[in-house]
């Protein structure tokens, strides 16, 4: 063994680094997650990315669109300025984004697969509720739910379940089975080029990796969140919220570093959203002459909270630190969603490209600031219009009208159908796919509500949306939500106590698309109090509504 031809004084070092680690992770056990995922997947410094070739001249006669999904990470309904909204009361503006809206379709009641990152992403890739194949809850570290299940949070503490902490499966072997089918999938068998930027957060397990599900090429991380620069780094500003255990952890546990093709993790050369929009320009330029399928993942504006000082400085006008930097970290992504945008009309193929920009959820309570998501109530882990109504725009010139608006109610599920639908693909008939192909919706074509139906659930937390009226029911605490959405979006009029026969005949419907879903693959770890009316860094008071959130 190698360590035996070690000399003594190499020993010794290896002893104090060793002890010392012992010694810091006893003061910090976050210490514990870094040091270990470090030591089996270290970070080398930056490679240059090749991307693969495409042929250097497009074919004649006419070829099936490209498609770009481009996912931003917790992005708060109220956080674009196309809908009269906007950070900080729109002083920060999001013209890129917006474009996407006024030059193609705004999906007015645009709802994610989940409340939470992980299962809206697979809802998205697959078309399917990620509850029919037990993607119930985001894949998580028992230290840091046991950090979240035993924080204090007011009248409502979190619960947290020792006994499922102790039957949690190997995180690595946690994600969306490789038996789904993918976009990544469908398209590559219609002969695209499939390409996967950013965050994945659907699996480690080498078949659950973004190269086995259907992406020819893939630059990003597999994780769920990840630093935009190195921490303490010049040229940056952060804010921490020191109330937050999600935030504790994400400081202490992430990494800065991306990997192409599942190889060796390597550091960025700069910010990670300017990074992931400078190489999906690169990717576009390299397949501008066949049809590919980009899905570009941004991890913005995610937690931690961290910005360039060139788009801090930019924004004097925003006095609170915490909001000036989340604002920066938009404005970054505005940015780099207007260079691929530009990029495709550069190329001279803006007009055969199919663009979608959603976020996976709400804006998340846990960073403070309360007006992300209005005029909504709720957030990111509660399934109120905050938690799931979200930017959805379509923009292809070639085929959908410019400037308009579809008021039915549509979901992330409805992204594999719709792809699907526009490359001339099959959608699978061999399994259940709640998604359905939105074009003759969005083109004036076909009438009517694309759903009939749409289901929500996060263990005893469950969802029904059904011809404009929305019911909540939940074990914790024991009540039922009704809500009228046709005449009340915002959700402030409870009718459950008023309307008993109505409660009763929806939870009947919910009750069969609940049966029909798989049992969750892993255990949820805790459940936290979230309180619906306001964001965190407050306590959550015995007036409070709220309600508990299973992961």
């Amino acid at each position: 063994m190698r360590i035996l031809k070690w000399g003594g004084a190499a020993l010794a070092v290896f002893a104090v680094v060793a002890v010392g680690g012992i010694i810091y992770a006893k003061m910090n056990p976050l210490a514990v997650v870094k040091m270990i995922t470090m030591w089996r997947d270290p970070v080398g410094p930056n490679q240059p990315v090749v991307w693969q070739q495409g042929p250097d001249v497009a074919p004649d006669g006419k070829r099936p669109p490209n498609i770009i999904l481009i996912l931003a990470d917790d992005l708060g309904y109220n956080d674009l300025t196309f809908n009269g909204g906007g950070v900080a009361g729109g002083v920060m503006p999001t013209p890129n984004i917006d474009s996407i809206a006024r030059d193609g379709v705004d999906l007015t009641q645009g709802y994610a697969g989940n409340a939470t990152c992980a299962p809206s992403r697979a809802a998205i890739m697959t078309g399917r509720y990620a509850t029919r194949f037990g993607y119930e809850f985001t894949p998580s570290h028992p230290i840091f739910m046991k950090m979240v299940g035993e924080a204090k949070t007011g009248a409502h503490d979190p619960i947290y379940y020792p006994e499922n902490a102790r039957n949690y499966p190997d995180l690595s072997t946690v994600g969306m089975p490789h038996s789904e089918v993918t976009i990544g999938k469908l398209l590559q068998a219609k002969g695209y080029h499939t390409l996967m930027f950013g965050k994945w957060h659907l699996g480690d397990k080498p078949e659950m990796q973004p190269n086995q599900q259907g992406f020819d090429e893939s630059l990003g991380f597999l994780m769920g969140a990840q630093l935009f620069a190195p921490i303490g780094a010049p040229g940056y500003q952060e804010a921490r919220q020191d109330w937050d255990p999600i935030d504790k952890f994400l400081w202490a546990a992430l990494p800065f570093a991306v990997s192409k093709d599942g190889g060796p993790r390597f550091a960025p050369d700069k910010y990670m959203t300017d990074y992931l929009g400078d190489q999906a320009v690169e990717a576009i330029k390299a397949n501008k002459n066949r049809p590919f399928f980009m899905y570009l993942s941004f991890n913005a504006p995610h937690t931690p909270l961290q910005a360039t000082q060139e788009d801090y400085d930019a924004l004097p006008m925003i006095k609170d630190h915490r909001l000036r930097v989340y604002a920066a970290m938009i404005r970054s992504l505005d940015r780099n969603v207007g260079h691929v945008l530009q990029t495709l009309k550069d190329e001279g193929i803006d007009d055969n490209t199919l663009v979608i920009f959603t976020s996976d959820n709400g804006g998340a309570h846990y960073i403070g600031l309360p007006d992300i998501n209005k005029p909504y109530r709720g957030w990111k882990a509660t399934f109120f219009e905050g938690g799931i109504r979200v930017p959805y725009f379509m923009k292809w010139p070639a085929a959908l009208p410019k400037g308009t608006k579809f008021g039915g109610a549509v979901g992330h599920v409805d992204i594999f159908a719709t792809a699907a639908a526009a490359a001339g693909a099959e959608v699978p008939t061999d399994r259940v796919v709640d998604g359905v192909n939105l074009l003759p919706y969005m083109e004036g074509s076909a009438s009517g509500q694309p759903h009939k139906t749409m289901f929500w659930r996060s263990g005893d937390y469950k969802v029904l949306l059904e011809d404009g009226w929305k019911l909540q029911t939940s074990e914790r605490p024991k009540k039922n939500w009704l809500y009228d959405l046709n005449v009340d979006p915002t959700e402030q009029n409870n009718l459950a106590d008023a309307m008993p026969e109505k409660v009763a005949a929806m939870n009947e419907v919910l009750k069969g698309i609940d049966a029909e879903q798989a049992a969750p693959s892993w255990p949820m770890l805790a459940e936290g109090a979230v309180a619906i009316d306001h964001p965190g860094g407050q306590p959550i008071t015995a007036d409070d509504e709220f309600i508990y959130w299973a992961n």
